[in-house]
């Protein structure tokens, strides 16, 4: 007696193919759900009101950058981690060298750069002195002794009578800034790795169910 053995179709190939759309699903289910974190993420921080710069500071990238595998993986990070961790964590910042924080006013205006304007910067475009006033109960200052101008900056007061000239305060001074927690970018983080399974089996077994 003969026997035979016929296995149709080819389980080899029927494996083969199984493996590929599996590569194929975790690779898109990756890659879906980067994309949709990035977008989580920087939706958080345009609706936080810091600004499209730095929402568009939120990058994305599956692995491999080619091709299909099982193993894939999404990376989401910022290139500017300092400032949006401060912002997800409510950073409590300090002075480096211990003393005070110098916060500018409105009088102040901006640096050069359009950032945030330093008192020794101040100085050297405004032509004036910075004071240091001390208040026991409220915030000290430096202040300087000139004028606002019609934009409302600290400059230097061209009145030979005196007229206009005023005491302006131009930095407030503290010891340390409790920056608010804006952010919560672990919230959505979870949420797009509690999707993954679900994406996966979708994307995996597509319209055969």
């Amino acid at each position: 007696m003969k026997l035979g053995l016929d296995i149709t179709p080819d389980l080899v190939a029927v494996m083969a193919a199984e493996i590929k759309a599996g590569e194929k699903a975790v690779s898109a289910a990756m890659r879906e759900a980067g994309t949709d974190l990035k977008s989580a993420w920087r939706g958080q921080i345009t609706h936080a009101g810091l600004g499209r710069r730095l929402a568009n500071s939120i990058r994305s990238q599956t692995y491999p950058k080619s091709g299909e595998s099982l193993k894939a993986a999404a990376l989401v990070w910022s290139k500017a981690p300092v400032i949006v961790g401060a912002h997800d964590t409510g950073l409590l910042i300090r002075s480096k060298d211990g003393f005070w924080l110098a916060i500018p006013t409105p009088a102040a205006g901006r640096g050069l750069r359009g950032g945030r304007i330093t008192p020794g910067e101040w100085e050297r475009r405004r032509g004036l002195r910075l004071r240091f006033v001390y208040r026991h109960r409220g915030t000290s200052l430096l202040v300087a002794d000139g004028r606002l101008n019609n934009r409302g900056l600290g400059v230097v007061s061209r009145s030979k009578t005196g007229r206009g000239r005023a005491t302006v305060p131009i930095f407030l001074l503290v010891p340390q800034v409790k920056l608010a927690k804006r952010l919560d970018l672990a919230r959505d983080a979870e949420r797009a790795h509690d999707s993954l399974p679900g994406r996966i089996v979708a994307d995996w077994l597509g319209g055969r169910l």
